[in-house]
């Protein structure tokens, strides 16, 4: 391949899997890794993709802190159907650990009313969501109250979820990134749900794929610390085979 072909190539490639790699890409067109490189840096200058350690993704990766009242605009319809499918992982009476985030907001909103269980939860609007529900009992974390994710973080807060042991954790993360992990984009929240998941037997993630192939700041856990991930449809069979490959159960919705 000349050298036009071959960034055709990794740009239909881009558009059709949302990621790449440099491995992969110096097997399938028969040139160096080294060539690959170069590629990738003339396409990065161009603006046309972002590069990251051995991989590309089209879009930038790294993810900012942005408040819940922007975050509950976007991916909507994708956040709702990740949200019913999750309904269906609840039994009766269990106790479960809900984060903070609009995905898991929605999950809370789609809570049978009059389902018994028992709730600990760091996010106000959870929280407040749940305050009609008969036969939820409410644990409300206590610490300091983020206000961009409507949750409280910090020491108070960690202390609390170490003196319960529930059976299932329900996160939200702001990114997803197939060697990183899960991030979050402040590092207290992100040190407060890596406690959460060390307290539960079960951790699912609830992320729509627009997550995926991205990072924040605060790294969470890696991939392989957690046990399923509820997705949209849209996600790319890259990412569905990378979570496959290092032991989660993937639900597309």
């Amino acid at each position: 391949m000349v050298i036009a072909e071959r960034h055709k190539y990794i740009l239909d490639k881009l558009d059709q899997a949302g990621y790449v790699s440099v491995a992969a890409l110096s097997k399938e067109m028969n040139v160096t890794m080294v060539t690959v490189r170069k590629d990738l840096k003339i396409l990065e200058d161009k603006g046309l993709l972002f590069r990251s350690h051995g991989s590309a993704t089209p879009v930038a990766p790294y993810v900012n802190d942005k408040p819940v009242y922007e975050k509950q605009l976007v991916q909507v319809d994708q956040k709702r159907a990740i949200a019913r499918k999750a309904i269906e992982l609840l039994k009766e009476k269990d106790a479960i650990i809900i984060g903070s985030g609009t995905t898991v907001l929605a999950f809370a909103r789609a809570i049978p009313k009059e389902l018994p269980l028992t709730v600990l939860t760091g996010a106000l609007n959870v929280s407040m969501t749940l305050l009609d529900y008969p036969k939820v009992e409410i644990v409300q974390l206590g610490g300091v109250v983020r206000k961009s994710s409507s949750s409280v973080v910090g020491h108070f807060a960690a202390s609390m979820i170490r003196d319960f042991a529930c059976s299932k954790l329900f996160i939200s993360v702001d990114g997803i990134d197939s060697e990183f992990g899960l991030t979050t984009s402040n590092m207290m929240e992100a040190h407060l749900n890596h406690i959460m998941i060390g307290s539960v037997q079960k951790t699912i993630v609830l992320a729509d794929s627009s997550k995926f192939g991205k990072k924040s700041f605060g790294k969470i856990a890696n991939i392989e610390d957690i046990d399923t991930i509820i997705v949209d449809q849209s996600l790319p069979q890259h990412y569905v085979q990378v979570l496959e490959d290092k032991g989660v159960e993937v639900l597309i919705v």
